[in-house]
């Protein structure tokens, strides 16, 4: 057996994105380029029935400030029971963060707080240590803030400052990849992974199972996982067949 088959495999996270109650993708981020996919509750128990791990799923009306889906989120994480929830949007203060680690999410992504508040992200990653992901949304080397309508600063210094606070984990998306089925950005996600010996996950562009598998070669330079989303609802793959290849 070779060294590269013994690597740990990649863990897959399909995403259900929730606004106004319902499962939807987005095109790059951008508010009104919704496509709906119904249920959240029967998307998430699907991706659970078919090997799901971990589930990324995402609050878009509290990460755009726009409202909240608490009551979705909360039936979500109770109906996919003995599956992981990672949880993002809208968690930017001690009252959001312990109400989603209350309702049952394993790991909170942190991202606009991380950026627009760096001493009260230091404090919760010294309190939470594993269940705190930072999400670094990314566009060339600028970080993109509010759900990616403002400019968060650059990135190597902000990773400079979350690395000197002990983050335990980066969830990287490149902006201009995201829901738009062009493949992965592998080069930047190789360029953070220079900086930080920390997990790291993938995030945005994932379209083919070639895409997998060549995010499969990243992991022994500390690739963790990839975040799947349109790709599958679009039925580009299946869920098995992507687990299959994330694992060999």
């Amino acid at each position: 057996m070779s060294e590269f088959s013994k690597s740990p495999r990649l863990v897959l996270l399909p995403a259900v994105d929730v606004a106004g109650g319902k499962a939807v993708r987005l095109t790059q981020g951008e508010a009104g380029t919704e496509t709906s996919y119904g249920d959240p509750v029967d998307a998430a128990a699907d991706w659970a029935d078919q090997g799901a791990e971990w589930i990324h799923l995402v609050d878009l009306d509290a990460a755009f400030g726009r409202g909240s889906n608490a009551g979705v989120l909360k039936k979500v994480i109770r109906q996919v029971r003995g599956v992981n929830v990672e949880l993002s949007g809208g968690i930017r203060d001690d009252k959001s963060l312990e109400h989603a680690l209350e309702i049952g999410a394993k790991r909170i992504n942190l991202g606009t707080a991380a950026l627009e508040n760096p001493e009260w992200a230091a404090s919760v990653i010294a309190q939470y240590g594993e269940a705190i992901a930072i999400g670094l949304d990314v566009r060339g080397h600028t970080l993109a803030a509010r759900g990616w309508t403002k400019d968060g600063g650059d990135l190597w210094q902000v990773m400079d400052r979350l690395e000197a606070a002990g983050a335990a984990r980066y969830v990287v998306t490149d902006v201009t990849k995201d829901g738009t089925l062009q493949g992965p950005n592998l080069e930047l996600l190789r360029q953070i992974m220079e900086r930080t010996r920390r997990p790291v996950i993938a995030s945005g562009g994932v379209s083919s199972l070639d895409d997998i598998a060549a995010l499969r070669q990243l992991v022994p330079q500390g690739l963790e996982g990839a975040i799947i989303g349109k790709a599958l609802y679009a039925g580009a793959f299946t869920l098995p067949e992507a687990l299959d290849v994330a694992s060999h």
